[in-house]
């Protein structure tokens, strides 16, 4: 490095130093800022922007076509955490060579869920890897092994563990608290969390909506008691989407949000992910606080230090760009995909039919035979395989009989007869991380 360069862009020096040199070098207002979501450039130091966020939980998520693997419960089906680390290192390999073309692509992603699939009712449990904590941390540390890469002090990415706390209720799910007793508490919800974490792979947590216990898990205790004693690195701590707003709204926790927001600052939130883009609210409400006493500079202060120190792990002010390795859509990534799809399966029973014979002929039933559904954490295909699809490839089409199975009824109604939009290819409903 030239003598000219200031530490912070010395990739000799440990993370943690060249982030405390920067942060030396922003004014207070500067700081304040990089405390939203979206953390504004900094010119004059040639700092670039920044954003928390990146969704991977089975492939690169909601930024365009990207290979798509089976969702995280089939990945946790298949009990194989080697293949699991490598379906991470595909993932953030892909992360990085979306971001070459497309810099809105994150570097912090924010998976993999490990929240425990403890009731089969709660809706999202395809997010999730299994009901057992070992088993759901055993799959997490290989999958953020894979995100994060194997250089010694670079990351291809930085995952960021969903969702901190006990978290299994979508029903009211910011006003709901789950009551939990210690003995669940450290042989049950934190062994999810703790395993992947003290791997060394994981670079933060993301709280939840929910409350336990009557607090807010965005004021969770925890989260300097136990998360940040489980590893000797920076973790950061990302607001789930509009979730700080949430302690002085929906939750009626304090009477004002720069209280609310102060609080949350405290108990170790770094990144504020609230009002999407537009980062002048929370920055009004941190002031607010500051100036209200309700928080020092040194609040401020720890917080970026170690949002600047994942940012200083990822590569990004190093003299030399680090690429991670980025890879797209490579045939040994397609590969991988149809390993582990294969994995995922779960077979219950065979009297003797599997291995399918050449030769015979077969009929398909079913609605979903010819379907190929895309969940919430699903990227955009950029290859479309039912099952269907493959027995005919296989067998032949001439040799495979489809039919859907059921009946099918129209309801009338006052405006005609009763329809069900399709969603097209990559859409969204309402919703958050």
């Amino acid at each position: 490095m030239s003598t000219d360069q200031p530490p912070f862009r010395d990739p000799a020096l440990p993370a943690r130093e060249r982030a405390a040199d920067l942060l030396a070098r922003l004014t207070p207002d500067e700081r304040v800022a990089m405390l939203h979501q979206f953390a504004p450039a900094v010119e004059r130091l040639g700092i670039a922007a920044f954003r928390t966020g990146q969704e991977a939980l089975h492939g690169v998520a909601w930024m365009g076509p990207a290979t798509v693997f089976p969702q995280a419960v089939g990945l946790g089906a298949t009990w194989n955490d080697e293949l699991v680390r490598r379906v991470g290192e595909a993932v953030g390999r892909e992360v990085r060579a979306m971001r070459e073309r497309d810099p809105r692509v994150g570097l912090n992603v924010w998976s993999p869920t490990v929240n425990l699939l403890r009731h089969p009712l709660w809706g999202r449990n395809e997010e999730g890897y299994s009901e057992d904590p070992h088993l759901t941390a055993a799959i997490a540390t290989a999958y953020t092994r894979g995100l994060r890469g194997d250089h010694p002090t670079r990351r291809r990415t930085a995952p960021v563990l969903k969702h901190w706390l006990a978290h299994n209720n979508e029903t009211d799910r910011d006003t709901s608290s789950a009551s939990v007793r210690p003995r669940v508490l450290h042989e049950y919800e934190l062994p999810a969390f703790r395993g992947p974490v003290e791997a060394g792979a994981v670079a933060g947590v993301m709280p939840a909506y929910n409350l336990v216990n009557g607090r807010p898990n965005h004021l969770s205790p925890l989260l300097a008691e136990q998360l940040r004693t489980w590893c000797d690195h920076d973790l950061v701590v990302c607001s789930d989407a509009g979730a700080p707003s949430n302690l002085a709204d929906s939750q009626g926790y304090f009477d004002t949000h720069e209280e609310a927001t102060a609080a949350a600052l405290r108990a170790g939130v770094d990144s504020f992910t609230d009002h999407g883009e537009d980062s002048s609210r929370i920055i009004a409400r941190v002031r607010g606080a500051l100036e209200r006493g309700l928080i020092g500079q040194e609040h401020v202060d720890a917080a970026v230090l170690r949002l600047l120190a994942m940012r200083c792990s990822l590569g990004e002010f190093d003299p030399e760009p680090f690429d991670g390795d980025a890879a797209f859509d490579t045939p040994g990534h397609r590969e991988l995909a149809r390993e582990a799809a294969e994995q995922a399966i779960v077979l219950l029973r065979n009297d003797g039919l599997l291995p399918l014979a050449d030769g015979v002929r077969i009929a398909v039933v079913g609605l979903l035979a010819d379907e190929c559904k895309l969940d919430w954490y699903s990227g955009a295909l950029l290859r479309r395989s039912t099952a269907l699809d493959g027995l005919r490839e296989r067998f032949g089409a001439d040799r495979v009989v489809y039919a859907g199975g059921a009946d099918r009824v129209r309801l009338r109604c006052s405006g005609g007869r009763l329809a069900v939009p399709e969603a097209g290819p990559g859409e969204r409903g309402p919703g958050d991380p």
